[in-house]
């Protein structure tokens, strides 16, 4: 089991105008680990596309229910970030993560939440019930 040395989290209410203040709460909370740019901004858009993800998938951008954020630092320089809510959940998480598929319109949404989410973090993975919610769990590790 890894040793956590620091945790944070964080409770938004789904509007779009929190996706920012989630980027930046994340990004601060980091900072501390001394990450570089590239790191720290590659860590910014992974939340900044769970995040939107969850404010427009979970809810329909309707600005009601929460998103959840939660952080961990670990000794060895590995930080977690688990994205969640309790929305309408995924039907098919395999073929959701697929490039290209979207539930949504097909000018507005490109499907390509969950690669790049997986671009810029060391490891993804997703949970989801249909009517309970999903949770995404995104991990990089920090250079020495």
């Amino acid at each position: 089991m890894k040793r956590i040395e620091n945790e944070m989290k964080l409770r938004l209410v789904a509007k779009s105008e929190n996706e920012s203040v989630a980027r930046s709460a994340v990004s601060a909370f980091v900072a501390v680990l001394n990450p570089t740019v590239e790191e720290l901004g590659d860590i910014r858009l992974a939340v900044s596309e769970a995040v939107t993800n969850a404010i427009v998938h979970a809810y329909g951008g309707s600005g009601e229910g929460l998103v959840y954020i939660s952080v961990r630092l670990y000794a060895d320089r590995e930080i977690s970030v688990e994205i969640s809510d309790k929305g309408c959940g995924i039907e098919d998480v395999e073929r959701a993560r697929e490039p290209f598929f979207t539930t949504g319109d097909g000018e507005e949404r490109c499907g390509m939440g969950f690669l790049v989410m997986q671009s810029f973090m060391d490891s993804l993975s997703v949970r989801s019930k249909v009517g309970r919610g999903t949770a995404v769990l995104m991990r990089k590790k920090l250079t020495p």
